[in-house]
């Protein structure tokens, strides 16, 4: 039989008002899909681990996230994982269990989890990755950047995936007033010393 760790007791019962009901629902169809299935706390959030990690839930400020060790590889018959939004995990940002996909759909996507674990299926190997082109800052961005000198000063710092996440985030927008919202708020964050995924670098309580 699988077993519940105090720990997950415990990051669940901090949780927003909100996410508890969330996590108490994945979990519970986890263990019903896969009994065997072990909890652990890994990088401050909880995992199920069945013959290695399996999934893994979490809980933000105004959100949750359910994520698959092997959704490279994992059926998607529902095509749910191409309808991720911002946010971690591949479900997109959960806020209630309406955001949930029907608990049939859940539970077949753990046990197909638990079957890859269990034949003992690897994600293939990570190609090396090639030389990226030179990373090309939008005038608009160079513009704020200059009139916010802090900002600038972490801005250079940053390494070039750091500074590629602002940049998509700004290029994604897909009104002049967004992006311009967007690019406020990243002004803010980097005076703050802040990269575009600070949220989700440590848990929020």
């Amino acid at each position: 039989m699988g077993t519940r760790n105090n720990s997950v007791d415990a990051y669940i019962a901090s949780s927003r008002d909100f996410a508890r009901p969330v996590l108490l629902h994945i979990r519970a169809l986890v263990h019903k899909a896969c009994p065997d299935v072990e909890e652990v706390m890994k990088w401050g959030f909880p995992h199920f681990d069945y013959k290695g990690m399996m999934c893994s839930m979490a809980a933000f400020k105004e959100h949750c996230s359910l994520g698959f060790w092997k959704a490279a590889i994992l059926p998607d018959p529902h095509h749910l994982f191409a309808k991720k939004s911002d946010g971690m995990g591949h479900f997109g940002r959960i806020t209630s269990l309406k955001d949930l996909p029907a608990d049939r759909v859940l539970l077949a996507y753990i046990k197909s989890a638990a079957q890859l674990n269990e034949q003992g299926t690897k994600l293939p190997p990570k190609q090396k990755k090639t030389a990226q082109a030179a990373l090309k800052v939008p005038a608009y961005l160079a513009r704020a950047l200059k009139s916010r000198p802090e900002a600038l000063a972490t801005f250079r710092a940053f390494s070039p995936s750091n500074k590629r996440d602002y940049i998509e985030w700004l290029e994604e927008a897909r009104t002049e007033a967004t992006r311009q919202r967007r690019l406020e708020t990243a002004l803010e964050w980097m005076v703050e010393g802040k990269p575009h995924n600070w949220k989700y670098m440590k848990r929020i309580p």
